[in-house]
C-alpha cells in the first residue's frame, strides 16, 4: 500500500488555472474521491497523479518518494479511464497482459497472473473472447484487471461508471469498493457524480475552480458542508442567506427575508450567514399542529406537489420569497403549510462574497 502526498499543486492552460495550488493527502489503502463539476480540475489533478500531464508547481509523493519527475511507466500506478481504452486487435487475455508485455514478465508467471485478475473481476473464462463479444461492464471490469494485473502502488479511476447506465453503475461501484477492499489497494477516484462518491469513498475532496472546497468523510460532506457551494453540490438543499440576530452560547437566530430561523452554530451577532436545510431534515406540518419537541417552524403558502412513488416533494414559499422544498416518506392526512425543522440540523455557514 502507498500514501500519497499532493503538495501545493499547481497547473495552467493558458489563461485558465485548471488546479490552483492544491494540497491533500491520500492514506495507505485509502478509497479516496475527487469530486466535483466538469472543469473544476480533478481530472488535470488526476492526470498529474498518473503522470500525464506535468506540474507547473509544487510536488506529488508516493510513501516518501517524489514522483512528479519521473515519467508515468516508472510510477506504478495503474490508470482505468472512462471509454475504457481496451484494444479492439486484442482478445481479453492479451488486454490484462498488456502492461505485464510490457513489463517482461516471464511467460508462465504471466498465464498465471492474468487469470487471477480476470477472476477477480469476476471474468475467469473470458480470456479468449474479444472486446466486441463483451457489454459495457464487462468491458469496463477487463479495464479494471488490466490495471490491478501489474500490482500497482496505486490505483487511479477516471470517470470509470460515466458509461454506463444506472443500474450498471450501482452494480459496478460496489464491485470496484469490493475489489479495493480485498486487494488494499491506495485508490484516488474521479466523479462528478455525488451518490457514487458518497456510496464508495473513504474520505471526498470537494473540488471547484481549481481548489478543493472541503476534504472529509461522506457523512461529513453531506451533513456538515463548509461552504455553500459543498452544501448546494452534494445532494440538494435549501439555502437562506441571513444575518445573525442574536446568540446565546452556540445557539443563534438569523434573521431573513421571511421571519427568524434557529439554529446551532459559532457565528457572531451582526455577521452575514448562509443556512443549510436538507429536505429530508424538513416536515410538512398539518393544519394546526405543533412541531415536535426541541422542532421549531416557518409559516408559508404551500405550493407544488409532487408524487414519486416512494416519496413525495413539496414547495412551501415562506414570507419574503424564499423558497423551501422538502420530501416525505408519507405526506401529511391534511397538509398546511406550517415547516417544521430541527435548529441542530440546520447548518451554518459564512455568507460568500
Amino acid at each position: 500500500m502507498t500514501a500519497i502526498t499532493i503538495d501545493r499543486v499547481a497547473r495552467t492552460f493558458g489563461s485558465v488555472r485548471a488546479v490552483d495550488g492544491v494540497s491533500l493527502d491520500v492514506r495507505d489503502g485509502e478509497f479516496f474521491t475527487l469530486l466535483g463539476p466538469s472543469g473544476c480540475g480533478k481530472t488535470t489533478l488526476l492526470r498529474m497523479v498518473a503522470g500525464f500531464c506535468e506540474l507547473d508547481e509544487g510536488r506529488i509523493l508516493f510513501g516518501d518518494a517524489r514522483i512528479d519527475p519521473l515519467p508515468p511507466h516508472r510510477r506504478n500506478t495503474g490508470m482505468v479511464f472512462q471509454n475504457y481504452a481496451v484494444f479492439p486487435n486484442l482478445t481479453v487475455g492479451d488486454n490484462v497482459a498488456y502492461g505485464l508485455r510490457a513489463r517482461r514478465v516471464p511467460r508462465a508467471e504471466m498465464a498465471s497472473r492474468v487469470a487471477r485478475a480476470l477472476k477477480l473481476v469476476q471474468l475467469d473464462g473470458y480470456a479468449q473472447r474479444w472486446p466486441h463479444q463483451l457489454s459495457g461492464g464487462q468491458l469496463q471490469r477487463v479495464a479494471i484487471a488490466r490495471a490491478v494485473v501489474i500490482e500497482p502502488h496505486v490505483l487511479l479511476l477516471d470517470e470509470p461508471l460515466s458509461n454506463l447506465d444506472a443500474k450498471l453503475r450501482v452494480e459496478m461501484r460496489g464491485e470496484i469498493r469490493r475489489l479495493q477492499k480485498l486487494l488494499g489497494i491506495t485508490v484516488l477516484y474521479v466523479t462528478h457524480d455525488q451518490e457514487e462518491a458518497l456510496a464508495i469513498s473513504d474520505r471526498i475532496a470537494v473540488m471547484r475552480g481549481g481548489r478543493v472546497e472541503q476534504i472529509a468523510d461522506p457523512r461529513a460532506i453531506y451533513e456538515r458542508p463548509q461552504t455553500p457551494f459543498v452544501a448546494s453540490f452534494v445532494g440538494t438543499t435549501n439555502l437562506i442567506e441571513g444575518t445573525v440576530r442574536s446568540r446565546a452560547g452556540d445557539r443563534i437566530e438569523v434573521a431573513f427575508g421571511g421571519g427568524i430561523i434557529q439554529a446551532r452554530g459559532e457565528a457572531a451577532a451582526g455577521a452575514k450567514v448562509v443556512l443549510s436545510l436538507r429536505p429530508e431534515a424538513l416536515r410538512l406540518m398539518n393544519a394546526g399542529e405543533a412541531p415536535p419537541a426541541g422542532w421549531a417552524s416557518l409559516n408559508g403558502t404551500l405550493g407544488e406537489v409532487e408524487y414519486l412513488g416512494p416519496v413525495t416533494r413539496f414547495a412551501v414559499t415562506l414570507p419574503g420569497g424564499a423558497l423551501l422544498r422538502l420530501m416525505a416518506l408519507a405526506p401529511p392526512a391534511s397538509p398546511g403549510a406550517s415547516v417544521a425543522y430541527d435548529p441542530q440540523r440546520v447548518v451554518v455557514m459564512g455568507a460568500t462574497s
